[in-house]
């Protein structure tokens, strides 16, 4: 398989929207609908214009996105059919290597994401009762 990484750009919010919606299908069922639609908005509304997202494709088709901010990853999504296959290993690797990022938080509810961030190397160190928008949806903050 080839893989390549880039920086997104605007034309590419729509596809990173879809990678998201099937990541987040996928892994947190604990998101109500309300919710999901809300942060379906909000996520290329409010955060993507702020942040530089770097997609990983798999023969020039977008499987994947994450984007660090100071030296906190704020996200990291794959789409569900290319789950497995390493492609968040490669991409985390890549923004790790290029930012120095050192921290992460992570849904409690998502048990897949904290083990996939304790393997590759955090621990956790704290926890908040709601996420970064205020919402009841706790966060394991974690660090390298």
């Amino acid at each position: 398989m080839s893989y390549t990484i880039r920086i997104a750009i605007t034309d590419d919010y729509p596809k990173l929207v879809k990678i998201w919606e099937s990541a987040v299908k996928a892994t947190h069922d604990f998101l109500s609908e309300s919710d999901f639609q809300y942060f379906k908005k909000v996520i290329p509304e409010q955060y993507f214009p702020h942040l530089e997202i770097y997609i990983i494709s798999e023969n020039n088709d977008p499987k994947g996105f994450g984007a660090v901010s100071d030296d906190t990853l704020e996200m990291l999504f794959v789409h569900n059919d290319a789950r497995g296959k390493g492609l968040g290993k490669i991409l985390f690797q890549y923004l790790c290597d290029k930012t120095g990022c050192t921290k992460v938080d992570v849904n409690e509810q998502n048990p897949q994401a904290i083990g996939f961030y304790e393997k590759m190397g955090f621990r956790k160190t704290g926890r908040s009762d709601k996420d970064g928008s205020g919402k009841d949806y706790p966060l394991i903050h974690m660090s390298l």
